[in-house]
């Protein structure tokens, strides 16, 4: 079953998360012991993310040092493949613009086809480390939009170079992502839906939203997307607090507002296991309206916060 059918036809809040590859050297038993405990809330698909490469500088011993580039997490494809036969759950690899090109991008399609992995995430990418612009590799894709249409004509059963395929293979599905406070490159939050429009008449699915702490800034951002006629399954992201650092970090970082009220509950924290414990209070109470709203799903962000996503997905689920 694909995700977006999942999503459609699930009679209650779906659940699903994220996880990230393991860093390079790194064996999967960490990443599996953690997704085997939140396999007790029957996710309906899980996401992996992809991570392209950072620009490093290797001292080449002579006081001279050359500039080289790395993969931290590599093998998305090969993850989500092991996710998908150990679990028997769908998975959902992100697909990323920045730091591929458009042949790149068409061996990551292969790939997953020929492992039996037709859903993705369509994504631009983040900003490479250290650089001020997004930087697409030469020939590679500049927007999401950019590379929808690639996934379109791929769909189509056509490669990049124009020639057909002899045979075409099952569709692949996407979702994309969007932004209730603004992506931070928009001028305001009317261009950002005007652009998730566009993504959804190109054939997105459905789209899961950068994180947020505020639901009313959820609800009033999917009020106005209906408003627009983007009629797409909008999925909530959550992201838990599990360190005072975040109280910071995540407003800089993510350029989204933390509601005064959770402000002043972080204020009074001590250490990291208090602000843990207000960010699953806080996650459980939030998570407890969206479904009262009656969202399809909930997209958890699981990033070093497993213990957290466990917690608030045993109060709500």
């Amino acid at each position: 079953m694909r995700v977006i059918d999942y999503i459609n036809s699930s009679k209650k809040t779906a659940f699903s998360f994220e996880v990230l590859p393991p860093l390079k050297g790194v064996g999967t038993k960490g990443l599996f012991g953690n997704i085997d405990r939140l396999m007790e809330f029957n996710p309906g698909y899980i996401n992996i993310t992809t991570h392209h490469s950072e620009p490093v500088y290797r001292d080449m011993g002579n006081g001279m040092f050359s500039l080289g580039a790395i993969r931290r997490r590599p093998g998305t494809v090969a993850v989500a493949t092991a996710i998908h036969h150990r679990y028997n759950v769908p998975v959902v690899p992100h697909i990323l613009c920045n730091g591929y090109t458009l042949e790149d991008t068409e061996y990551v399609l292969i790939d997953l086809q020929l492992s039996g992995i037709t859903d993705i995430l369509v994504l631009r990418g983040d900003k490479c480390k250290g650089d001020a612009n997004t930087a697409p590799a030469k020939c590679g894709n500049k927007h999401a939009i950019d590379l929808q249409r690639q996934v379109n004509r791929f769909n189509e059963g056509f490669f990049v170079d124009g020639s057909p395929m002899k045979e075409r293979g099952e569709l692949f599905s996407y979702g994309v992502a969007c932004y209730p406070e603004k992506h931070e490159e928009a001028p305001n939050l009317e261009s950002d839906l005007a652009v998730l429009k566009q993504k959804a008449d190109e054939g997105a699915a459905y789209a899961v939203t950068q994180m947020f702490f505020d639901n009313r800034r959820y609800f009033e951002f999917v009020e106005r997307a209906r408003a627009m006629g983007i009629t797409i399954p909008i999925i909530p992201g959550i992201k838990p607090i599990h360190r005072l650092s975040q109280l910071n970090v995540l407003p800089k970082t993510f350029h989204v507002d933390l509601p005064t009220s959770l402000v002043t509950e972080l204020n009074k924290c001590k250490d990291d296991a208090m602000a843990a414990q207000v960010g699953k209070e806080w996650g459980i109470q939030q998570c407890r309206e969206l479904m009262e709203h009656g969202v399809p799903s909930i997209h958890f962000y699981t990033i070093n916060a497993f213990d957290s996503v466990y917690a608030i997905a045993k109060a709500i689920y």
